[in-house]
């Protein structure tokens, strides 16, 4: 079986990478939301990013790439601002929709970014295609959210 080429892994890795800071994120803005439903729909994105990882790392491992572990040092400090932002706003979970929506708007264009690459196999591609897909209706459904506030 081919693998990649060394551009490919290394976006495939930020991908992996940008999904375990979003699972985090989520979870953190998971417990700084005030509305149940809130909560519990953050959880949730917290849990598909979490399986979105282990796709992504299974499909990686079938073409014998290298997993990059852990989340970056950007995700980390995009956590620390929601923590700050969150103790200084007076509507914690209108910030945390907006943090929310910030971020599946990124993940939206890394996804394009990797699947306007040719050289994807179509079992990764698919994949790609798919979780991208969930995140915009989900980035949807944050949206809507976002009115009932």
């Amino acid at each position: 079986m081919s693998t990649y080429t060394e551009e490919v892994q290394t976006k495939l890795n930020n991908i992996l990478e940008k999904t375990y800071d979003a699972e985090k994120g989520f979870k953190k803005a998971a417990d700084h939301a005030r509305s149940t439903d809130l909560k519990t729909f953050f959880r949730n994105k917290g849990e598909e990013r979490y399986n979105f990882g282990h796709e992504l790392k299974t499909e990686m491992v079938r073409f014998g790439q290298e997993i990059d572990k852990g989340g970056s040092a950007t995700g980390a400090m995009h956590r620390s601002w929601m923590d700050v932002k969150a103790w200084f706003s007076g509507d914690n979970d209108e910030s945390m929709l907006e943090e929310a929506i910030t971020g599946e708007k990124a993940a939206i264009d890394e996804y394009k970014e990797v699947l306007n690459d040719t050289s994807l196999p179509t079992s990764t591609a698919t994949l790609l295609t798919q979780q991208m897909n969930k995140i915009s209706t989900d980035l949807a459904n944050i949206k809507s959210l976002e009115s009932v506030l």
